[in-house]
This record gives C-alpha cells, sequence and structure tokens, in this order.
C-alpha cells in the first residue's frame, strides 16, 4: 500500500519517512482527488436539506485529506529536494490547483454553501462554527464562486500558472545559492575570520573533496554572515555581498527578473478579476491591518521615528571606520564588519565571545525548561520513529500530567536541497473528530553552523533569538485545541500569525531565562551577569537601521501588490526609487532584492511583510503584562496560552489579543522597546 495512504496510530500517528519515495506522490494524491471528488459529488447529488454538518464540514474533511499530501509534499520539498522533486512539484501543484479550481468554482456546491450562510444566524452554532461557515463562504467567493463562466476559466488559468511560477521562482534561488563557492587558500584571505567559522569552512571544504588547506565560503546563513562580520578582505566582502545579492538578477537560467513580473502581474489580474482595485486590497481584506492605507500609516509612522534614528546611527558608523581604518568611501559590505566593531567598542561585546555559552543543545534544552515553566510542557526525544533526514531529531511532546499533546520535529543544519532561512510548519494538523483529539506534529526548519571535529554547534546571539522565535511558532501549533484542522494552531490572519513567535523572542533577553540555558559548553559556567546586562543594553544597537531594513522590504512589498505591476519595466530601477525613502548607503549597480524575495514570491507574505512589524506591536504590548507581573507568572502564561495560542484561528485576532490584554495593542510599546520614542538627539 502507499505509505502516503496508510493510517496507523502506531509512534503516534508519525508520518513514516522511511517509507516514502518519491514516485509515491502523484499516486498518492490521484487516488485521494478521485476519493475527495466522488464525496464532492454526494454533497452535490444529496436531497438533504444543506446544513452544517452534511455541507461545510464534510467540506472541511474532504479538503484536509488533499492539504496532507500537499503539506507532506512540500515540505519534503523544502527540506530534502532533488531534481525528481522538482519535476514532481509542477504535478502536484498542478493536479491539486485544478481539483481546489474545480470545488470552489462549482456552482452546486456553493449553492449549498450559500444556503447555509444565509441562514447562518438562525443556527444553533457555536463561536468556531460561525467561524469555519464564514470562512468557507469567503473562500469560495474569493476564489470566484460568483464570476460567469469566462471568468472561471480565467481564474483558473490564472492559478495555474502561478503555481506553476512560484515553484520556479524558488528553485532558482536554491540552485543558484548553492552553485556559488568561494575556495580560500591564501593566508591572507583568513584574515579576520574567526576559529568557528575557519573550522566549519575548511570542513565544508573537505566534504566537497577541495584540498588540505582549503577553506570553502559559501551564501548559506552560517557561512555568508560571518564572513561578511568577520572577513578584514574588504575586496572580498564586496565580492560576496555583490553575489549574494545579485542572484537570479542576471541573465541565465536562474534569472528571475521575468518570473517576478509574471507573479505580480497575475496577481493583479487575479485581483482585478474578482472586484478589487489591486492585490494587496484582495490580501488585506482577511488581515488585521484591513486596508492598505492602514499599512502605509504603520509604514509611515515606523520611517517617521526610525529614519533620523537610522541617519545618525550611520553618521556614527561612517565616522568609526574613518577614524578606525581611514575608510572615506562606506559602501553596504562594509556595514556588518564595522558595525560588529562598534558595537563592541561600545558595549564590550562579541559575538564570538558569546557562541561557547550558546551550544544548540543547551539553547533548546533551555527553551523546554522554559515553556515547561510557562505552560507545563515535557519533550522527550525518541530514538525509534524515523524521520526525513539523520541530521533530525524529533520529540514528544507531553502535558504535566503525561497527556500526549503532539510531536515536534527539529530540523537545525543546512544541506544540498534544502532550502535556506527559518521556519515553522504543521506536519499533521490538529482537530477533533467522532470525540477523538488528534494532536499536531509540528517542525522548525533552520540553517545553522554544523557541529565540527572538534566543536559543538555554537549559536551567535541573532540565531539564538531565530531559535526562539521559531519555537515561538511551534508553540502556536503544538497548543492548538481547535474543533477544525483549518482553524488550528497558525492557521490564523497573516498579521497575527508572528505573535506568538516574536513575543517568545523576549524570554532570550531576560536575566531568569538565560540563567537556564546560556553556560559555556566546556566548563559548564554560566553566563556571567555582566554579559547579561551587555546583551540587554545592546539589544537596541541601530534598531533605527534595522527597522529602516524592515520597514523598506514592507515598502517594496506593497509597492508590487498594491498598483498595477506591468507599468514596471525596469525592476532595478523600479526599487531604487521605492527605496529612497529608508535607503541609507548608496544603491549598489547590479544588486535587487525582488529577483530573491522568496517571502513575497515563494511564500505566504505578499501584501504582508508589513505583518512582522504589525506583530511586533503586538508582542511588545503584551509582553509588558508578563514585564509587570513575572515573565514566569502562571496566571499570564495560562491567560496568554487560553486566549493566544490554543485558540487558532477560531475567532477574530483583536477580539482574542483584547481578551488576554484587557485592551487593544499600543503601538507606543514598539517604539518605546526600541528606544525610537522621543530619541536623544
Amino acid at each position: 500500500m502507499n505509505p502516503l495512504l496508510e493510517k496507523s496510530e502506531e509512534n503516534y500517528g508519525a508520518i513514516a519517512f522511511e517509507k516514502i519515495k518519491t514516485g509515491d506522490f502523484i499516486p498518492a494524491l490521484g487516488e485521494v482527488i478521485k476519493e475527495s471528488r466522488d464525496s464532492v459529488n454526494e454533497i452535490k447529488k444529496s436531497n438533504l436539506n444543506p446544513s452544517f454538518v452534511n455541507t461545510i464540514e464534510k467540506l472541511e474533511r474532504i479538503e484536509s485529506r488533499v492539504d496532507f499530501i500537499n503539506s507532506v509534499f512540500f515540505n519534503l520539498y523544502a527540506v530534502h529536494s532533488d531534481e525528481k522533486m522538482k519535476d514532481v512539484a509542477k504535478e502536484v501543484a498542478s493536479l491539486s490547483v485544478d481539483f481546489f479550481n474545480d470545488l470552489k468554482l462549482d456552482e452546486k456546491i456553493f449553492e449549498k454553501v450559500n444556503k447555509v450562510y444565509k441562514e447562518g444566524e438562525s443556527l444553533a452554532l457555536s463561536i468556531e462554527q460561525k467561524t469555519l461557515l464564514e470562512k468557507y463562504y469567503k473562500n469560495f467567493v474569493r476564489n470566484g464562486a460568483l464570476l460567469n463562466d469566462d471568468g472561471k476559466q480565467k481564474l483558473r488559468n490564472i492559478d495555474k500558472k502561478l503555481a506553476g511560477i512560484s515553484i520556479e521562482f524558488g528553485n532558482h534561488i536554491l540552485d543558484e545559492t548553492n552553485s556559488f563557492e568561494l575556495i580560500l587558500k591564501e593566508k591572507d584571505d583568513l584574515r579576520g575570520l574567526p576559529e568557528s567559522l575557519l573550522e566549519a569552512s575548511s570542513l565544508a571544504a573537505k566534504e566537497k573533496g577541495y584540498g588540505e588547506g582549503s577553506f570553502l565560503i559559501t551564501l548559506d546563513y552560517p557561512s555568508y554572515f560571518p564572513f561578511m562580520t568577520y572577513s578584514e578582505k574588504r575586496d572580498l566582502r564586496e565580492k560576496l555581498f555583490k553575489v549574494y545579492m545579485s542572484r537570479c538578477f542576471k541573465d541565465g537560467k536562474n534569472d528571475n527578473r521575468g518570473l517576478v513580473k509574471d507573479l505580480s502581474r497575475l496577481r493583479y489580474e487575479r485581483a482585478t478579476l474578482l472586484g478589487y482595485k489591486t492585490h494587496a486590497e484582495f490580501v488585506l481584506e482577511e488581515r488585521m491591518a484591513k486596508d492598505p492605507h492602514q499599512v502605509d500609516d504603520l509604514i509611515k509612522t515606523l520611517i517617521k521615528h526610525a529614519k533620523p534614528v537610522g541617519e545618525r546611527e550611520l553618521k556614527e558608523l561612517k565616522d568609526f571606520a574613518q577614524g578606525l581604518d581611514g575608510l572615506n568611501d562606506f559602501q553596504t559590505w562594509d556595514y556588518a564588519y564595522y558595525s560588529e566593531k562598534l558595537k563592541k567598542k561600545k558595549f564590550n561585546i562579541d559575538d564570538e565571545v558569546l557562541k561557547p555559552y550558546f551550544k544548540l543543545e543547551n539553547v533548546l534544552e533551555g527553551i523546554f525548561e522554559i515553556v515547561n515553566r510557562l505552560y507545563g510542557l515535557v519533550y522527550r526525544p525518541l530514538e525509534s520513529i524515523s524521520t526525513y533526514h539523520k541530521d533530525v531529531k524529533i520529540y514528544e511532546v507531553s502535558d504535566e500530567k503525561g497527556v500526549h499533546v503532539g510531536l515536534f520535529y527539529a530540523d537545525f543544519f543546512p544541506r544540498k536541497g534544502k532550502r535556506g532561512g527559518a521556519w515553522m510548519t504543521n506536519l499533521k494538523g490538529q482537530y477533533k473528530e467522532e470525540g477523538k483529539d488528534y494532536r499536531p506534529h509540528v517542525a522548525i526548519v533552520c540553517n545553522f553552523t554544523k557541529p565540527t571535529e572538534t566543536k559543538p554547534s555554537l549559536l551567535n546571539f541573532n540565531e539564538v533569538l531565530t531559535l526562539f522565535h521559531e519555537f515561538g511558532h511551534s508553540l502556536h501549533g503544538i497548543l492548538a485545541d481547535s474543533q477544525y484542522e483549518s482553524l488550528s494552531g497558525a492557521n490564523v490572519y497573516w498579521d497575527f500569525v508572528e505573535l506568538p513567535s516574536q513575543i517568545f523572542e523576549n524570554w532570550a533577553y531576560e536575566k531568569e531565562s538565560l540563567d537556564i540555558f546560556a553556560k559555556h559548553y566546556l566548563t559548564g559556567e554560566k553566563i556571567p551577569f555582566e554579559i547579561i546586562k551587555k546583551i540587554k543594553e545592546s539589544s537596541n544597537f541601530h534598531e533605527g537601521r534595522n527597522t529602516l531594513r524592515q520597514v523598506s522590504f514592507s515598502l517594496l512589498d506593497m509597492a508590487w501588490h498594491n498598483r498595477d505591476p506591468s507599468l514596471i519595466s525596469d525592476i532595478g530601477q523600479f526599487e531604487e526609487e521605492i527605496f529612497e525613502t529608508t535607503s541609507l548607503v548608496p544603491h549598489v549597480n547590479g544588486t535587487n532584492i525582488s529577483c530573491a524575495f522568496s517571502h513575497i514570491f515563494n511564500g505566504g507574505y505578499s501584501a504582508g511583510y508589513y505583518s512582522y512589524k504589525w506583530a511586533e506591536i503586538l508582542d511588545a504590548d503584551a509582553f509588558e503584562v508578563f514585564k509587570e507581573k513575572g515573565i514566569f507568572n502562571k496566571d499570564v502564561a495560562s491567560s496568554f496560552k487560553a486566549n493566544i495560542l490554543s485558540k487558532g484561528g477560531a475567532e477574530h485576532p483583536m477580539i482574542l489579543y483584547k481578551r488576554f490584554r484587557g485592551q487593544g495593542p499600543v503601538a507606543d510599546a514598539l517604539l518605546r522597546r526600541g528606544g525610537l520614542l522621543n530619541p536623544k538627539n
């Protein structure tokens, strides 16, 4: 039997990755789609009066079966891809788009959904059922149910093209990233590089078959970022920066310029076909921000407060670089190098000195302890269950009483065929059916430095924050307590989804937390209080510039999606114009963000990148409650769990937030935390 279709309660129902082969996906998806179509036809042919149970709930179960095969495939595709999977990806996407379009554009099915929706107020439905009913009605309408036959066919064609182009866009970035290698052999080229990077790059060179004394630098974050931060060879920093920032922005098989235009144009056409002015207007209808004007107001507010601070920060940094090395032509590839040196001078803090206190295993165990204190969760490693790669670890999660809560997968190291970046994902969603609570299986995926022959994986502080961030997402998934899978866990408004992740980052800065996990990997010595103090003091270092950087990405996202993109001819020039209000350093010719902007062109963040800053307002405001009453206060944690983490999308996020906070979010909390509210001149 196809392993993707097997249902087993063994090993907590874990996916049998060891049995799954690439060739299993198309047959499994084909079979599930056939059975799902039969179930849809049953609904259509039924003479029963359409009801919430026989229509909405049944559709929910039907869609979840197709979603499961998609989820397993695309999760594997992101972390364990090869040429064979690239071919399969297009077919999986095509089959799925056809199925969901056939469903959402079926007049008889929509007729039944619409009938239940119109009777909604008179039905004895729970709050979550009302939310699901509204969601289904809107999904049908927003996916073309009200279009005429010609419009429906246009929508089908657009959706099919979008699915294929998005996959191609991501493939190009992965190929471009994997294809670059910088081999260093001369001692002079290694100046400034920390021992940790030298050891890791030496091991990487050895694994690739390069000779003794070779060092391999790649575009993967654990290699690229420390090189840009510590290398004294300015010419090599420039070279690496230009290669990284020009990915898919040049002639060749991986050129994404045409794909960017196609994706944005097709999204615009789809939105206007459905009666919206722009793709941004279409997306934001289902967001807390509601419309592009609110996003624009947020961006303008942040620029107003961050720009003058960022300009002062850059002037100080330029003066520092000039005084230190006589540098008179400060460029973007100098930023990480000199800001690290300035940070060290101002706060006497150095990431390389911090790293021995942040052994990956210790940080993870510390996080387990933190969530145990907050939410009573217990994580137990499981050796008996297979995963999709030997580097992946799996844990059973239970509550204080030993009741099973879910499975947690941890995939931490870069490898060929694995996408860069960090993310959390559901392998199996949580839902309840026939009296049984089906618990979630969640994974967090990162790209940290691999252990070497002499050292474990040691994290810099930004990587510690990344781990806390993704773990916060995983809590949203693992603590889910919903009736319906499509409303469970992180299935919430996109500008609310970052709240659980970003609020959890706050614990990485607190002494009570750091005392739990920050200990020297050789001596076991706890991180000294002086260093904790410096971490806190330096937390706002260059916050003006960092805010402007995030805001610039939001501006670019909205620029692509809140207008007719067919008017954009030159992508490079277009970006330069967009970044005029946020840029602090001159643009580097030949570099580009859009062509490798996976979040908006290969992820779920189109017209939604602003949500990081939106959620920061929520998290800064919400964490003030923890600060006031204690970061491990059980009552506050219980309230956050009950009203935010466990509720998923069962109710509107603002209702859930106010239930926890007692009021709406206050933007000043973010500006205050970042030192941007009335900063000193």
